[in-house]
């Protein structure tokens, strides 16, 4: 089995789509998480946290990410194919316009 990083890209930042929520909005969109948690079963590593604050970090300095990442979970999968699978529907996928899903191998080999 292989490792896979998701990463929850959101438009705008994390925090302020939150608190314009109601607390009937939270709980359904949790629901529908932890619906999709027990499909995944034991596949589901971590089911990650929410992000905010990211850096950009280079030789020349500091900067805010661009990239919008609101998230993150870990699965463990056969393959890419399985990993896939196991988002499909994946309720972020259909928690805001402009949400999208980015997926990582992890790589275990020693450089």
């Amino acid at each position: 089995m292989k490792i896979y990083i998701v990463l929850y890209h959101a438009p705008g930042s994390f925090s302020k789509m939150m608190e314009k929520g109601s607390p009937k909005e939270h709980k359904k969109e949790m629901e529908a998480w932890m619906k999709w948690a027990k499909r995944c079963g034991k596949h589901l590593v971590d089911m990650g946290a929410p992000l905010s604050g990211g850096v950009n970090l280079t030789t020349s300095g500091t900067k805010p990410s661009k990239k919008n990442v609101v998230g993150y979970s870990i699965l463990e999968a056969k393959d890419m194919v399985s990993a896939k699978k196991l988002l499909k529907n994946h309720p972020h996928l259909r928690w805001k316009k402009g949400c999208d899903i980015e997926v990582h191998e992890a790589s275990h080999e020693k450089m």
